[in-house]
This record gives C-alpha cells, structure tokens and sequence, in this order.
C-alpha cells in the first residue's frame, strides 16, 4: 500500500547520495520532498511538520561514522523517526492474566469488524493456544450475526448463539455467563457498526462497556486505512467517547497513501495493534512499526517473511525437496511444492517487497499477475500427470501428452511449452547445485558451502546495486517474457 509513498522517498534521497557530509544545505531539497510525500500520502499536518524537524535536527547533529555513505545513515535517521512516530515496537493484547479476556470490536459500519473478529479469533486460537468464543452482538443488523456464524464454522471456533432481541448490555452479560459454563479464555464481541456522531448509539456502545468493567474489557476499534485522515478523526472520537485500547488498520492490502498507519497512535496516542491484510481468515499480522517503516523506505521486513515461512511451510517437504536438490534431481513433484509454498507465503509481489531492495527491482519487471496466471495453469497441467511423469517428466510421450492436454483442459502445445520450461528449470537447478559442491556460489562470501569462486573479484558496487545490472521490463526469462 505504501508504492507511491516508497517512489517519492527513493527520489528524495537522490540529492544526498554521493555527498561527503550531511549538511543543512544538502538535506534541505531532501527534506521538503519529504514532506510533500508525507502531506499527499494524507498524513497528518502536525505529524508530517514534528517528523521532518526531528529528522533534520537528527541529521545535522549526527557525525558520520567513518565508511558509512552519509546517504545511508540519511535513510537510517528516516527509519528510527518513521517507526518512532508509529509506535516503536508492537503491543499485542495482554491475555497473560486471570479470568476470561473480553475483548470488544468497535467502529464505523462497513470497516470490516466481522471479518477481524473472525480472523483474530483464529489467530489467538492457533498462535496463543486460547480457547475463545465468538458472540455476535449487531442487533442492528441480523446478517451480522449469520456471518459470524459461518466464520466461527469455517475457523473451528464456538459461536455464542445471541438473542438479538435484548439490549447489547444485556446480550453481552448472559453471552460472558455461557464463557464461564464452556471454561472459554477469550470472548470476543462483534458490536454493530455506529457513526461516532451518534450520541445514542455512542451511549449504547458506553453502557455494554460499563457492564464489562469488571473483566477489564480490551477495545480494539476498527479503521479502514483507506479513508486516511478521517480514520484518525474517528479514532480520537471513539477513543474520548469510551476509551479504545487499540487500533486495527483493515484494508492494508489496498492501494490506500498510507496516511492512517502514519498519524494515528502520534494523534491518539493508542497503539496499532493489528493489521488486516486480505480476505482470508489467516490474512492478519501483528503491527511492527519498525517493519513497516523498513517496507516504506525499501529496506524490506525479512522478519515478517521468516514468521511466514515458519507458519505455512512443510519442514518435511522442505528437507525432501533439499535431499532431491543435493542429489543434483529437481523433479515436477519439487516445482508443485515450491509453488504451493510461494502461495502460502502470499502473492508474489508481496514476498518480493519483504526482501530488501526489490522493490526498485519490481518497478522494471513490471506487473507479475501473467506469471501468477501462469503458475496457476502449470498447477492444472501438473494435477494432470501421474505420479510417474512427476518424477520423471521424460517418459511423457505422444500418448500420454493427450490424456493431459485433455485431463488438464490444455492444448497439447502447452503441455509440451511447460515441459520445455521445465527441462530448462531443471538444468538451472542442475548447475546451481554442482556450483554448490564445488565450492559455493560467486559473490557470496561468508555462507557456509557459498564461498567465492577462484578468481572472483569483489564488486564494489555490489551494496549500491546487489542484483547488478538489472534486466529492462519484458526480458526473456524461463518463463517467457515478461515474467521473471
């Protein structure tokens, strides 16, 4: 969501780069690029005029340390400013305390409340081994309650069967005394959506609070980060009104400036709890300022991907696939695996902006969703084939070519087109694991078993431009042009 908000801060930095020294001179076009970026993301006023005057007094009050590029250690004063305005670290619900943990799901209508309520109720059950039950208490909008139904069935989770007759107060207490009887750790109330200008509803909402006191309830209200400035405004409101004690930022996944993860917890002073990334229940991560400040400045988050990859990867398949790959065999069954462990971890776009510096890189290849099409019709071709022409592509004749052409929905030329990209494939694992027995791969010093190759030579460019020079948009790759 931050692309436009990266592309100007990247163009910003080009007046400090190659210079000795940071100086008050060499930092002003910077810094008034800075802050057009942050006024057009929608970030507030107040925010934007704190941050650029910390980060300037930062900058000209900072020696450089001797043999680091003074445009680095710019970038570097950007990021601790940028996480510090966010909230420096993350602050998750504390569910380490006696008693059952209410937590209340507040906010305007339409935010996507149901759906985090669902998501956060999956995310406590698997990550914090928590026993919760969800309770729908919209008695405004009856739907509400059917769609959390189907969630809770969806995620595995009870769902408190409400009497939507009764006043929030009321429902909310006899759903806490049915938590008791189920022995259940987390209750998480999904309450109806009410505008922040609604003295009655804002009464309602005060009340149901009230009636928690007791549990110490949490109130986690709900923004969409695609209004910006106006999910601040209603923040501080919610917050004045009934005292939130976190935010969510749903639609994370959008093309949204960016404004709202930037001023909220400065302007209301009440931490980004959680972020909701997509439409799957298992689209919601903890909100790390300091990651996200690095995604923004391009410096990726492979913190974030490493969690990711822990979650969703098979160790077993992973270790199988490493034995095949030190044999020097990569078969079909391998590239099905690798593609299903690329789709747990997300789309492509989104894994490749975790990794530091890529996100320039993508901006030359260009639009990746034709080669996730075409992933996506390999997966179907594949589902086609035996297990014997999986592990052994080459005894796939004229014959067997039909049944999968026609099993997979294909033409016989694109069956033979992906085993020829296959074959190609091959032979690049091929190489790159004889590269690794003998020695390890060029340019990779300090690895274990990727050492320099004889001969190899340093490139002193290699931090300015680690992937060196890159391919225009539309090159050939395996996969056909355009792709990779």
């Amino acid at each position: 969501m931050f692309d436009t908000l990266s592309d100007k801060f990247a163009s910003a930095f080009k007046y400090i780069q190659g210079k000795s020294k940071i100086t008050e001179e060499n930092i002003e076009e910077t810094l008034k690029d800075v802050r057009t970026a942050l006024l057009e993301a929608d970030v507030n006023f107040k925010v934007v005029k704190e941050f650029v005057n910390a980060v300037k007094e930062k900058s000209l009050g900072e020696k450089v340390i001797k043999g680091v590029n003074p445009g680095e250690q710019f970038v570097k004063i950007m990021h601790d400013e940028l996480a510090r305005i966010m909230g420096d670290a993350n602050e998750e619900i504390n569910l380490d305390r006696p008693g059952i943990v209410p937590i209340l799901i507040v906010g305007l209508n339409g935010q996507g409340k149901t759906t985090f309520s669902g998501k956060l109720a999956l995310h406590l059950k698997g990550k914090k081994k928590k026993d919760v039950l969800l309770v729908p208490a919209d008695t405004f909008r009856p739907a509400a309650k059917a769609q959390l139904q189907t969630l809770a069935k969806q995620i595995d989770v009870d769902c408190y069967d409400s009497d939507l007759s009764l006043h929030p107060k009321d429902l909310v207490l006899a759903a806490m005394e049915e938590a008791k009887k189920r022995h259940k750790n987390v209750v998480i109330i999904d309450t109806a959506g009410r505008l922040h200008v609604d003295e009655e509803l804002m009464g309602q909402l005060k009340e149901v609070k009230a009636a928690l006191e007791e549990y110490k309830p949490e109130v986690l209200m709900v923004a969409d980060a695609m209004t910006g400035q106006e999910a601040v405004n209603v923040s501080k409101t919610f917050h004045e009104a009934i005292g939130v004690t976190g935010i969510v930022l749903s639609k994370m996944d959008s093309d949204a400036k960016g404004g709202a993860a930037l001023s909220i917890r400065h302007v209301t002073g009440v931490p980004i709890r959680y972020v909701s990334m997509g439409e799957k229940m298992k689209d919601l991560e903890l909100f790390h300022p300091d990651r996200l400040a690095k995604r923004i400045l391009d410096m990726g988050d492979v913190l974030t991907l490493v969690e990711k990859a822990q979650e969703n990867i098979n160790e077993n398949d992973a270790e199988s696939m490493m034995k095949n790959f030190q044999k020097g065999k990569f078969t079909v069954n391998d590239f099905l695996k690798q593609m299903e462990m690329m789709n747990s971890l997300g789309s492509m776009t989104s894994i490749l902006k975790m990794i530091p510096g890529m996100g320039g890189m993508l901006k030359q290849i260009g639009d990746l969703s034709p080669a996730e099409n075409e992933m996506k019709r390999m997966k179907v071709i594949i589902s086609s084939m035996t297990t014997e022409e999986r592990e052994n592509y080459k005894v796939i004749k004229e014959s067997r070519l039909k049944r999968i052409a026609s099993g997979s929905g294909n033409t016989e030329e694109s069956v033979k087109d992906f085993l020829k990209k296959f074959a190609q494939m091959e032979q690049m694992m091929g190489g790159l694991s004889s590269m690794m027995k003998g020695g390890g791969l060029p340019g990779m010093p300090g690895m274990p078993g990727m050492g320099p190759q004889k001969g190899f030579r340093a490139d002193p460019n290699a931090m300015q431009n680690p992937f060196g020079k890159q391919k225009k948009k539309g090159a050939k790759g395996p996969w056909g042009k355009g792709y990779f």
